[in-house]
């Protein structure tokens, strides 16, 4: 795939070396999940804000699987930008409609994550789609998520990515009912972090429902108390991803590219 250079960085004024860094990390990303298999071929999609004000962000190119995302493909994408879609490299259009509107709605949203993932589209799929805290995973979770149980099809509107930006508000976690997953956080590390840990956590208990037996639910004050330690948990996210990006450096050091 040739590299995107129709909008570059200096284009918005923006920092080259901290663009730079965004597309490293971001492609990490997109190889590491394609590596737990969280993927679904070419569709779903990431962004990561590179402007204060999040108008401005970067996001995979459509039609490209992530197992091959490299840094330099990533596209820069402006949401005030009402030609985006006349462009011939344009987004996918429900990645546009999505995470365009999210980051012109919500700021502090510097990293937002898509995915249809095995177990959390499964719970997503149940009437009772509630994460309850029943290990320290699960716990991490409490509180933070916001739920969206209104699927009407394939987000092709605007419309559809203002009303989940209202339904996600401050929280960290959009559970979107018989759809998937969305991660909405203040970094690439900690959005990664999450995702994989929220799917880690709707595995243990979707294969704790597949026993037949009844949950052991921990107490509110429990679970408040752990989803606070995982907030304050010093580096614990930044320190995942800088470890996948060792293990990337080592086997695929071409995602930097």
């Amino acid at each position: 795939m040739a590299v995107v250079t129709s909008l570059r960085s200096r284009d918005y004024g923006l920092d080259d070396q901290e663009v730079r860094q965004a597309r490293v990390d971001l492609a990490a990303v997109f190889r590491w999940i394609a590596r737990l298999n969280m993927h679904e071929g070419i569709a779903n999609h990431f962004s990561a804000a590179v402007s204060a004000d999040g108008t401005k962000f970067l996001m995979n190119p459509r039609g490209r699987h992530f197992s091959q995302i490299r840094a330099s493909e990533l596209l820069l994408l402006d949401t005030n930008d009402s030609k985006t879609m006349e462009r011939p490299d344009a987004p996918d259009p429900t990645a546009w409609c999505i995470h365009g509107r999210i980051h012109a709605n919500l700021p502090q949203a510097r990293c937002i994550l898509h995915l249809h993932p095995k177990y959390s589209t499964a719970l997503a799929a149940l009437e009772d789609n509630n994460m309850y805290p029943i290990d320290q995973n699960t716990m991490r979770f409490y509180g933070r998520m916001a739920f969206d149980n209104d699927y009407a099809g394939m987000a092709l509107s605007e419309d559809e990515g203002d009303r989940l930006s209202r339904a996600i508000g401050d929280k960290s976690v959009l559970m979107m009912a018989n759809h998937g997953v969305l991660i909405a956080s203040s970094s690439i590390g900690l959005a990664f972090d999450e995702m994989y840990y929220f799917e880690r956590a709707a595995e243990t208990l979707m294969t704790a429902y597949a026993t037949g037996k009844k949950l052991r639910v921990v107490s509110d004050n429990i679970a408040k108390l752990t989803a606070s330690q995982w907030v304050d948990y010093p580096s614990f996210a930044d320190d995942h991803l800088n470890q996948i990006k060792a293990i990337l450096d080592k086997e695929e050091p071409e995602y930097r590219s």
